[in-house]
């Protein structure tokens, strides 16, 4: 059977992805991001408890660009993850579904998750 002269289903790069649509992939992405961050939790309460030289080591990983740049990606993941569900909370109200309403909310999560992680971070140093 021949599929010539039929036309070809659309691939994502004709579309433009809307603002909600990728934040709804992120959202799921930085949930996968949060539970690998609990198993690190895990590993550090694992290590406190095993002593100063297991501590050391964990202590030694987490202090360096590696580790920051992990532990500055969980601390985003969850403000994200967390505006973005006060978000969703305000949408099982039946309000904010306009696509406007929409847009600007997307924006504003994405806003809010970055000034609460510099504030976080800029508390913590």
């Amino acid at each position: 059977m021949s599929n010539q002269g039929r036309p070809l289903s659309p691939h994502l790069s004709i579309y433009r992805w809307p603002i909600t649509m990728a934040l709804s992939i992120l959202h799921r992405a930085t949930g996968i991001a949060l539970s690998v961050g609990f198993i690190a939790l895990v590993i550090w309460l694992f290590d406190a408890a095993s002593g100063p030289e297991s501590y050391a080591v964990f202590e030694a990983v987490m202090g360096s660009m590696f580790g920051k740049l992990l532990l500055v990606g969980w601390s985003f993941a969850f403000f994200y993850h967390l505006c973005n569900g006060v978000r969703h909370l305000v949408w099982d109200t039946g309000r904010g579904f306009e696509k406007s309403q929409a847009n600007v909310s997307s924006w504003l999560v994405l806003v809010c998750a970055a000034i609460l992680s510099a504030v976080f971070w800029g508390l913590a140093s």
